[in-house]
């Protein structure tokens, strides 16, 4: 056995609670190199004869990535605290791993082992229960609809009429959302994830201006207060974006520190370098990126701490928001977040936090900072397989093992899953407008672990190159509309919620096939679901590697029901093609 390769520490995603009573315990391996793998396991204080009293419980095999074979068991610790450790097995080796090494025979003394002290059960992580069932939409306010032109911008177009661009505007406002919630409802939409609201200079608004007025363009609090009721009326949430990382460049305090330099009392507002303050292609105070337009915020200084927090208070306590979505929120420090999150939770203890953050991001999702955090790294395998072709199903499968054994189970089941936003280029344009490429990518989103998310528009076909391409005003009219596309997406939604295996409850594993597709099961111990995808132009017949014969079985997207005739199924899948099948037993290889 490769000893460089097994790898364990007791944190983290290898060893935390999932309940009050039970731990979750994983263990990293060269790939087939280990062929099985016991955990020894005991309460530190029990010992009887002068030997501590231990027990051992296999681990089963939970993934594979091409690199590594990661190992899991779940356990309840009678007192709540466990001493444990490895036994593995390769042909007639054997090695047990402690915290203090590798040996050949088992340790007596509980003191070698790994040690979790304590399951406090307050410390087990916990989103919000209602995410994990919520499908996402996210809404550009000056691009989804007009409804009231009498709080329209100076220089508004008329809508559509014109490519979005830096700096022009059409006047969507929170009238336009309101007009088109029974749209939304009858998608399946359950939350509504808008980008910033708030008084900015900008189309785009991550250019703050003031933190506690709603941008006159969009409308008034009151407009916002009766767009919350009215969402919460139709069981959708509502989630604003909070950019606390930086401000505009017309926020109050910074055009102070402009005019008034080391004299002002906003100085330590920010992060000035020299002074006067000078812009420029490299700015002498410090930014988002280098946009002189974004200064960054001191979220250290106890000044600037409590005027966000107060900021992140009031519009909960205002207007009963449900969730905030963290603008660069891997640039703010932790201790602000964790005071962020002590403060909004006190006041909603179900409110979402969700981090945009694009690598991993462990060090938030402890339980004391996020809930989640955007899932780039889905989107980019995702888009990768299919809309690049520059990476196989397989290579698909083992990447997002690999990032699926990154995180805590319970912390994967609430990331927030997109495949496209006003960062990035519409999924369309990313397929080449083949739109058989994006009901593919739609149908493993809405089957994949996760929140899912639909950036506006695309359930209906809008194209769009990189921002601002992909800011088009919405469009309305439905003989305009990909209205094939619109029914497949709201099918998939529908499925979703019928279907609580399809949202996040039960058991997730990629299957292994001999053909270059994506395969995967959700499953409890009632049912298993198959979802296979096709990621090719050309055909493939696929063969299930499970004993089947006379098992019920549901194609999910046809209502089809039907029994296999052999031990083996076979399935054909169409270029780009898919299945969703639910079978009436589980089953093992």
């Amino acid at each position: 056995m490769e000893k460089a390769a097994i790898i364990h520490y007791p944190a983290d995603h290898y060893v935390y609670p999932t309940s009050k009573k039970t731990l979750h315990i994983r263990l990293q391996t060269k790939k087939d190199d280990v062929s099985e793998v016991t955990l020894i396991h005991g309460d530190q204080y029990l010992w009887a004869d002068g030997k501590w009293q231990y027990e051992k419980t296999d681990m089963k095999k939970s993934g594979s990535d091409g690199i590594h074979d990661y190992w899991h068991v779940y356990m309840d610790p009678p007192y709540r605290r466990s001493r444990y450790g490895f036994q593995l097995k390769s042909g007639e080796e054997e090695l047990i791993l402690t915290e203090k090494g590798f040996y050949e025979e088992t340790p007596s003394d509980s003191g070698y082992y790994f040690n979790f002290p304590y399951l406090h059960p307050e410390e087990v992580f916990k989103a919000p229960s209602w995410v994990k069932d919520t499908v996402w939409y996210q809404i550009f306010p000056e691009r989804f609809a007009n409804g009231n032109r009498g709080n329209d911008p100076k220089g508004v177009l008329p809508w559509g009429s014109e490519q979005p661009s830096k700096d022009n505007f059409f006047g969507g406002d929170f009238e336009g959302v309101i007009e088109h919630l029974s749209y939304l409802q009858e998608l399946g939409i359950t939350g509504i994830y808008f980008t910033p609201v708030f008084k900015a200079f900008s189309n785009h608004k991550y250019d703050t201006i003031d933190y506690l007025e709603i941008d006159p363009q969009f409308g008034s609090k009151d407009t916002l207060k009766r767009l919350v009721e009215e969402c919460h009326k139709r069981n959708i949430r509502v989630m604003l974006d909070a950019v606390f990382n930086h401000s505009g460049y017309y926020f109050p305090p910074f055009q102070d520190v402009l005019e008034k330099g080391e004299k002002s009392q906003y100085k330590d507002w920010f992060h000035p370098h020299s002074f006067p303050l000078k812009g420029g292609e490299y700015p002498n105070y410090e930014t988002f990126a280098f946009v002189e337009q974004m200064p960054k915020l001191n979220t250290n200084n106890p000044e600037v701490k409590n005027y966000l927090l107060k900021v992140a208070s009031y519009w909960i306590e205002e207007f009963d928001i449900d969730g905030w979505r963290l603008d660069v929120a891997n640039e703010v420090d932790h201790q602000f977040w964790r005071e962020f999150r002590q403060t909004v939770k006190r006041i909603k203890p179900d409110l979402y936090i969700l981090g945009e953050i694009w690598h991993n991001s462990m060090p938030w999702l402890r339980g004391d900072q996020f809930d989640a955090v955007m899932n780039y790294p889905f989107t980019t395998n995702l888009l990768n397989l299919i809309a690049k072709k520059s990476i196989t199903g397989t290579e698909f499968a083992n990447n997002m093992t690999a990032e699926i054994h990154s995180y805590p189970s319970n912390v994967y089941e609430a990331a927030f899953n997109l495949v496209g936003s006003h960062d990035t280029p519409r999924i369309l344009t990313e397929c080449e407008e083949d739109k058989g490429r994006v009901k593919l990518i739609y149908t493993l989103l809405f089957t994949f672990m996760g929140s899912p998310c639909i950036y506006y528009g695309d359930e209906i076909g809008l194209s769009g190159e990189m921002d601002p391409g992909c800011r088009k005003c919405m469009e309305w009219d439905e003989e305009k509309q990909d209205r094939d596309l619109h029914s497949h997406i709201q099918r998939l939604i529908k499925l979703r919620k019928e279907e609580k295996l399809l949202a996040n409850e039960g058991h997730f594993e990629f299957i292994q096939t001999d053909s270059n597709i994506v395969a995967y099961r959700k499953y409890d111990d009632f049912k298993t679901i198959i979802v296979l995808a096709n990621p090719e132009d050309e055909s493939v017949e696929v063969t299930l590697p499970y004993p089947l014969k006379g098992v019920k079985i549901t194609n999910m997207l046809t209502d089809e029901e039907f029994a296999a005739e052999a031990e083996n199924l076979k399935v054909q899948l169409d270029g780009f093609g898919f299945e969703i099948l639910s079978f009436s037993s589980i089953f093992n290889k």
